[in-house]
């Protein structure tokens, strides 16, 4: 995939999984590789990041393979954010189609 086109849904993707359940940064990896091909290396900086913009909160749980694990938690702005996101991807995906579909009609 294109990687821009990654870099500009990856945001949405990590919103979208955490929305449905918290997870850790590893577990979210995982997770978001289903959808995209991603590494903890570009995860992490973006978890913290949201932290940072206050669309997750985090806390630590007990793990019995190790160290406890921070997993992330999606607040009430993050849902807002997430949302925006989707809208915002959801008209440039229809404009996208349309035009490429416009494209095609004109080329036959």
């Amino acid at each position: 995939m294109n990687a821009q086109f990654k870099k500009g849904v990856l945001e949405l993707i990590v919103l979208e999984s955490v929305r449905h359940k918290d997870m850790y940064g590893y577990e979210l990896v995982e997770e978001v590789s289903k959808i995209v091909d991603v590494n903890e290396g570009t995860i992490y900086p973006l978890l913290k990041r949201l932290t940072n913009e206050h669309y997750f909160e985090t806390y630590l749980r007990e793990s019995t393979e190790g160290p406890p694990r921070k997993y992330y938690h999606l607040t009430a702005a993050g849902v807002l954010h997430r949302d925006e996101l989707e809208k915002e991807w959801k008209e440039l995906s229809e404009k996208v189609g349309y035009f490429l579909e416009i494209c095609e009609g004109d080329s036959g």
